[in-house]
Formats: structure tokens, C-alpha cells, sequence
């Protein structure tokens, strides 16, 4: 396996829908997985989608740390893989939540998503799978289905100046 470089704010992958997987099974995309599993866990993050690591491909990772876990409806979860993904809202009920972003290191802001999610798609072993989702784990699958459809957290943002610097949120104690 190899860490993977990851594609930083601006970058024209980021910026563009992603293509879909035609074979999952083959050599080329269980490589990728396994990178990218490689990349997510020294990165210290809870998902990465393809666009992130300069390819176009429409395919994410995610989890759901026992710490961010809210309960039996959100429970805590090892790296899951979904290709192909589609996702739609599961009711209107939409919450506010800090998010951050491999892809722009640094900064946190607060943005509407909705609190549970109906997903489909398939996993690394090419089966179908499908569900609805709700707290952390709709969240960030929403966060990383954004990034295979060309949008960055801050585009979501419905108020600019709750885009806060990290450090600064850590060093004065100061909520996004």
C-alpha cells in the first residue's frame, strides 16, 4: 500500500463531478481502496473520497469514531467504503455541524446538512448496500458525496463568518 497525496482546496478534481466506477472488482480499484484506507487512517481523518486523491472516481470512505457516535441510531463504525453512492434526504429536519476538511487544513465551519440520509451503493466486495443513516454518519457521508459531485464544505455554508481557523478555536476557546 502507498499514502496517497491529498488534492488541497482549488485543485480542478475537487471542482468537478466525479466518474463512475465500472469495475470494482478490478486490480486497479481494490488498489486505490486500500490506499486510500492507508492515507485515512495516517491523515487522523473520518472519511476521504477519491476527487481527494486526484481521482475522478466515485468513491468514498468513511467512519463513525466511538466518540462521535449518538447513539443506536449512529453507531460507532470501522472505515466503510461505498462506490457508486447515491443519497437522498430522509425527511427535511436539517442541522448545524462543524465540519472540517483533509483538503483544506486548518479551517472549520458550521453547515447545514440534513440529519439522516436514505444511501445506496456498493462496498469494496462489489455488493450492493443500502440504509438509512442519521447524526455523525449522515453528515459525513453527505460531506464526502459532496466531494464526488464537485463541492467543498464552504460552498454549503449559509454564513461565511462561521469559517473560523482551527488554531485560533483551539487557542481562545471559540466556537465556529
Amino acid at each position: 500500500m502507498a499514502l496517497l497525496k491529498i488534492a488541497r482546496m482549488g485543485h480542478p478534481v475537487l471542482l468537478k463531478r466525479a466518474q463512475e466506477v465500472p469495475d470494482i472488482l478490478s486490480e486497479d480499484t481494490q488498489r486505490l481502496i486500500e490506499d486510500m484506507q492507508e492515507t485515512l487512517a495516517d491523515a487522523g481523518g473520518v472519511g476521504l473520497a477519491a476527487p481527494q486523491v486526484h481521482v475522478s472516481k466515485r468513491l468514498f470512505l468513511y467512519s463513525v469514531p466511538q466518540a462521535r457516535s449518538e447513539g443506536e441510531d449512529d453507531p460507532a463504525l470501522d472505515v466503510q467504503v461505498l462506490i457508486n453512492p447515491e443519497l437522498e434526504p430522509e425527511g427535511a429536519e436539517i442541522i448545524q455541524r462543524i465540519e472540517g476538511c483533509l483538503s483544506i487544513p486548518g479551517l472549520r465551519g458550521e453547515v447545514p446538512r440534513y440529519k439522516r440520509v436514505r444511501y445506496a451503493g456498493y462496498d469494496h466486495t462489489g455488493q450492493r448496500v443500502e440504509g438509512v443513516a442519521s447524526g455523525f454518519r449522515a453528515h459525513v457521508m453527505q460531506h464526502e458525496m459532496d466531494h464526488l459531485d464537485g463541492f467543498l464544505y464552504p460552498m454549503r455554508m449559509t454564513d461565511l463568518a462561521r469559517l473560523k481557523f482551527e488554531a485560533e478555536m483551539l487557542k481562545y476557546g471559540v466556537q465556529a
